[in-house]
């Protein structure tokens, strides 16, 4: 099993007011799944993620990954796994400015201590993957929406991770580049990798074999799609 929560919980808490994100979620993922969760903005949807991402920890519950009870793990630890394991790929992008198309997919492979040769190797690799090997000397700014979001996707999986996290991927893209997104994605999880994705489009929601519908910090319902 890839994930798997219990009585998942997450609460915010200022001096007024206590807020409930997350509210008894149980959910399992199995490898190689590719799972869509759709609800209104202010859901959970976003919140779950982050901890499934193992960016955010649970105030309460269960965690699974791999097997492993994370839910209490350290930053440090939750590092550790995120970079082995876990590719986010994120609606506004998230690259940096300062750094070309290149240095963008790289940067995880850096953070990871990979050898140069094989960095050279691997980045190449995934961005003729992605039809953007042309463009690696580019900088951000100077590529159209569809281009950055196929760099985003590129940073994601250079490390080959068990899982990707997809924070509404299409939802700066129009509906042409939109769709090439989402190709990729279910290319990918065809070959293996496992797809979480949130979205507010049923259209997108379509692509994967499960949907999970959310509302106020708990699943209401799920529907296998099948693809």
């Amino acid at each position: 099993m890839l994930i798997e929560t219990e009585n998942l919980k997450k609460l915010y808490r200022t001096e007024l007011v206590e807020t409930t994100a997350l509210d008894a979620v149980d959910l399992r993922v199995e490898e190689g799944q590719f799972v869509s969760i759709m609800g209104p903005s202010g859901c959970g949807k976003s919140t779950l993620l982050h901890v499934l991402g193992l960016i955010d920890t649970p105030s309460d519950g269960k965690y699974r990954f791999l097997g492993e009870d994370v839910s209490m793990y350290p930053e440090r630890k939750r590092a550790a796994l995120r970079k082995k394991n876990i590719g986010f790929v994120f609606q506004s992008f998230n690259l940096i400015d300062e750094l070309n198309v290149y240095e963008n997919v790289e940067l995880p492979l850096v953070y990871a201590k990979t050898p140069a040769s094989e960095r050279q190797e691997k980045v190449g690799a995934v961005l003729d993957r992605m039809d953007i090997g042309h463009r690696r000397y580019h900088f951000p700014a100077q590529l159209s929406g569809g281009q950055q979001q196929r760099v985003a996707v590129a940073r994601a999986i250079v490390n080959q991770p068990h899982l990707i996290l997809a924070d509404e991927p299409t939802g700066n893209l129009d509906s042409e580049h939109g769709n090439e997104v989402m190709q990729i994605l279910v290319k990918l999880n065809e070959e293996g990798t496992s797809v979480l994705m949130v979205t507010h489009s049923a259209e997108n929601a379509a692509f994967g074999e499960r949907t999970i519908r959310m509302l106020d910090g708990k699943i209401l319902a799920e529907q296998k799609v099948g693809r």
